[in-house]
């Protein structure tokens, strides 16, 4: 067993310079759970103390990962090192870190898939239509969206910064408890496959 007192934790910054994962080296919370504001951490002792922290404006806490997302008026210089000490103390307690009733993940994985469906339906299936293509949920667990691109989509070669500048910027803007979007679709099939042979 690992003891309490080497406990690692790595800090990597996300595309967004307001977001960061503190990714720790034993589990923090089986299942994930979002922390929209200060009032949702009430009971929860880990997202208490972040919130404790000045600058920090959600939480997002999933198996070994701890994502936080600042305030545009700190910097990660030190509110990092913050954020790493709070919750070494919390996991060195031996006590929970979330309180049960905060964990759940079905609930929150049935709230992400209505709101990103909305996002598709009337902002970015109209937009790729134009192009003969489609996006479609297949499914959401631990806040991971896994989606299956079709029509003039599937296989062109422009799906991934479609996915990743387009769909993914609209979503995390508006769902920000998203943890990523995946794409399912077996490109090389499609009718613009990646790989055509010449």
């Amino acid at each position: 067993m690992q003891g309490t007192n080497d406990i690692r934790i790595i800090a990597r910054p996300q595309p967004s310079p307001l977001k960061c994962d503190f990714e720790v080296d034993r589990p923090v919370v089986e299942g994930t759970v979002w922390f929209g504001d200060q009032g949702a951490a009430a009971g929860s002792p880990l997202a208490e103390k972040l919130f404790a922290l000045q600058g920090v404006q959600s939480l997002l806490i999933r198996g070994t990962m701890v994502t936080v997302t600042r305030t545009a008026d700190v910097e990660w210089i030190t509110l990092a090192k913050a954020v790493g000490s709070a919750i070494r103390v919390q996991l060195q307690s031996g006590e929970m870190c979330v309180a049960p009733a905060a964990l759940g993940g079905s609930q929150l994985d049935q709230s992400i898939r209505v709101r990103v469906q909305r996002i598709l339906d009337e902002e970015i299936n109209p937009a790729v239509a134009m192009h003969g293509g489609t996006i479609s949920i297949l499914d959401v667990q631990n806040g991971i969206v896994y989606v299956r691109m079709g029509g003039g989509c599937h296989g062109c070669a422009s799906s991934t910064a479609t996915l990743k500048q387009g769909v993914e910027q609209a979503v995390r803007a508006k769902v920000p408890e998203v943890v990523d979007i995946l794409d399912t679709t077996d490109h090389a099939a499609g009718t613009n496959p990646y790989y055509a042979p010449h």
